[in-house]
């Protein structure tokens, strides 16, 4: 049986031989856009833990020039959310927030699926490569789209999590399996969902 990583290193060999795909060099502009929620949800519910968003931008920038760089999070009025927006700014990272919605009968919402969207659209005639930090395939369809405009989509997400037919629609995949994407909870830790909303990520 095929080891997962060396299915993520096969997948993108594969991609990468594409006539349409554009290469990976030093000199490419790159804006990142992570959902922040849909990480989040997606480390904790597979292996407990916390997501490491420092070696996200660090593993998605890979060197080259980095333009801007967008985490989308939802204000959830979690005492201590703010320490946390405030250190992804810190990392260097554009916060986007917006309020969680609640409901008559208490149904919650909250994700930025067409602010990412957008956002994405506005940046693309400005940069070399997208990458997209997110699993939900509801991107597939604007993956496809910033291509036809001549960028390169690297697509980052934990594999289970993550759609197959995203995965499939983008130049590059890279998981976040590995255990440096990945920050052990602690005993001791802050109120569970810190900084991050209430609600799963909606699919």
């Amino acid at each position: 049986m095929q080891h997962p990583l060396s299915k993520v290193a096969s997948e993108n060999k594969r991609k990468n031989q594409g006539v349409n795909t554009i290469s990976k060099h030093k000199s490419q502009r790159v804006a990142v856009f992570v959902d922040v929620q849909n990480m989040y949800y997606s480390a904790r519910q597979i292996y407990q833990q916390k997501t490491n968003f420092a070696e996200i931008l660090k593993r998605g920038v890979a060197g080259r020039s980095l333009v801007r760089a967008f985490a989308y999070v939802i204000r959830a009025d979690i005492e201590e959310e703010k320490n946390f927006f405030d250190a992804l700014g810190k990392i260097g990272y554009e916060v986007r927030a917006k309020d969680l919605q609640i409901f008559y009968g208490g149904a919650k919402k909250g994700d930025w699926d067409v602010g990412i969207a957008m956002d994405l659209i506005r940046m693309a005639p400005k940069i070399d490569t997208i990458v997209l930090v997110s699993g939900d395939g509801d991107f597939t369809d604007l993956v496809k789209y910033v291509k036809s405009m001549g960028c390169r989509v690297e697509v980052m997400s934990f594999r289970k999590t993550a759609s197959k037919l995203l995965i499939d629609e983008a130049d590059e995949f890279i998981a976040l399996d590995d255990k440096s994407f990945l920050i052990p909870q602690r005993r001791r830790m802050r109120p569970e969902g810190t900084g991050v909303p209430s609600v799963p990520p909606q699919h």
